[in-house]
């Protein structure tokens, strides 16, 4: 276990990843300002759908945000420069999962990803080589890192799209319902909008993506597959960027792949100027067995936690308990329609809740899933209670499935100041999906 965690390997992939990594997180923060997702997700909404529990996280007032994401671009490309980079990445990354836990009506899962690859950011020596840091104090200049650098960036990535394919395996993504509905909102694209209503490119999509995601790791790690894989996924990741606008992650993914060639290769193709580390001496820290532990927690709650929405009852398309944080990415499409009705328990008076008052349109498709639905209640109920005025809460909700026809998702007679949330098992005032 030694030998393999702590044999010394040359490390040009890890440099050449953290300047790729710095520019592209530094493109997120600065790009999120750019083409006004700051504005439009936690500048112009009056609140935000934050995660459950972390209520106090919530955005800047006036401009703050913008303050908050530019700050972030600068600490993005501090860590390219390898300029105070610990400090500069761990800086990001606390920044980084604020903002994740503070909204949920922009959620992605490769927004939790970033989270996971800040995270191995902040504990490799990504620095010690071609970086301001290592160049002002040459004690930190080094041409060599532990295994484990690389073991546990492909064992990461491995589960991630291993679970992303495993999570395709449902009828609705293997006949091609799911590929059709979501190519039948790219219509209006320029040049491809006619192409991707085609049958062939639904079917395509449909299987390539359970292929390439099961496939692609260990093609990429075996030496007669790498240079095919690697093109494939080149053609896989711009695709996606293309159709599905998906910020910086294809090229994240991209990025990722020095670490599966050949560190020679690497060290030649980016590098030549650094002398190249063959020793493999293995140099065991003082702190190896809690770095053990750390793994095996790490893997843990890698593995465990996509496959938890198993052990709560409900179909988890339909309820989302289990859905964030699983790699079950663009798997499910829904439409609805929502009311909220509020008694005034003094009065015996009723009235229906403006949305408009309250939510931004996007905002509006959260009250679709039922945290959405718990939270926005709480808001109402809080509002009302400042009043002192004791209210019941109704709710007429209908979400459609993949196309399906509308259905409510909670008991219209219901007063929802009533129900409690569970994060952790299963809400039974959420009515089940109707087969």
């Amino acid at each position: 276990m030694n030998r393999l965690l702590f044999k010394q390997v040359d490390n040009s992939p890890l440099i050449v990843f953290r300047v790729l990594f710095g520019l592209l997180i530094a493109l997120e923060a600065w790009g999120a300002i750019a083409t006004g997702w700051v504005r439009r997700t936690l500048i112009e909404p009056q609140f935000t759908f934050n995660f459950i529990g972390f209520d106090f996280l919530q955005p800047l007032p006036g401009a703050g945000m913008y303050v908050y994401f530019g700050l972030m671009g600068l600490f993005g490309i501090f860590v390219m420069l390898g300029f105070k980079y610990r400090f500069s990445v761990i800086a990001y990354t606390l920044l980084w999962t604020s903002v994740y836990l503070m909204q949920k009506t922009s959620y992605n899962n490769h927004y939790y990803l970033l989270i996971l690859l800040l995270i191995f950011m902040c504990i490799v020596p990504a620095h010690r080589y071609f970086s301001l840091d290592a160049k002002s104090n040459p004690s930190l200049k080094s041409i060599s890192m532990p295994n484990w650098v690389v073991l546990l960036i492909i064992g990461q990535m491995w589960i991630v799209y291993t679970y992303a394919s495993l999570a395709k395996l449902y009828p609705d993504w293997l006949d091609g319902t799911f590929a059709e509905l979501l190519m039948s909102g790219k219509a209006h694209y320029w040049l491809i909008g006619d192409l991707l209503q085609e049958k062939w490119v639904h079917v395509s999509i449909t299987y390539v993506g359970i292929l390439f995601d099961l496939l692609v790791v260990p093609l990429l790690l075996w030496k007669r597959t790498r240079v095919v894989m690697f093109w494939i996924s080149v053609f896989f990741h711009l695709f996606n960027s293309i159709v599905f606008q998906i910020g910086i992650f294809p090229y994240m993914s991209l990025a990722l792949t020095v670490f599966f060639f050949p560190k020679e290769y690497i060290n030649r193709k980016f590098l030549n100027f650094k002398a190249f580390y063959s020793h493999s001496e293995i140099e065991v820290p003082r702190l190896a067995p809690y770095f053990k532990g750390f793994l095996l927690i790490w893997f843990s709650i890698q593995l465990l936690l996509p496959v938890r929405h198993h052990f709560i009852e409900g179909n988890v398309f339909w309820t989302e308990e289990g859905h964030r944080m699983s790699w079950r990415m663009m798997l499910r499409s829904k439409g609805g329609s929502a009311s909220f009705q509020i008694k005034n328990l003094n009065t015996g008076q009723t009235e229906y809740v403006n949305l408009s008052d309250y939510l931004t349109t996007k905002q509006r498709r959260t009250l679709l899933k039922p945290d959405g639905i718990w939270q926005f209640t709480q808001k109402l109920k809080k509002e009302y209670a400042a009043k002192e005025i004791p209210v019941e809460i109704y709710a007429r909700i209908k979400v459609g499935l993949n196309g399906r026809t509308p259905d409510y998702i909670v008991d219209p007679k219901l007063d929802l100041t009533s129900i409690e949330w569970n994060y952790y098992t299963h809400n039974d005032w959420i009515l089940p999906l109707a087969e």
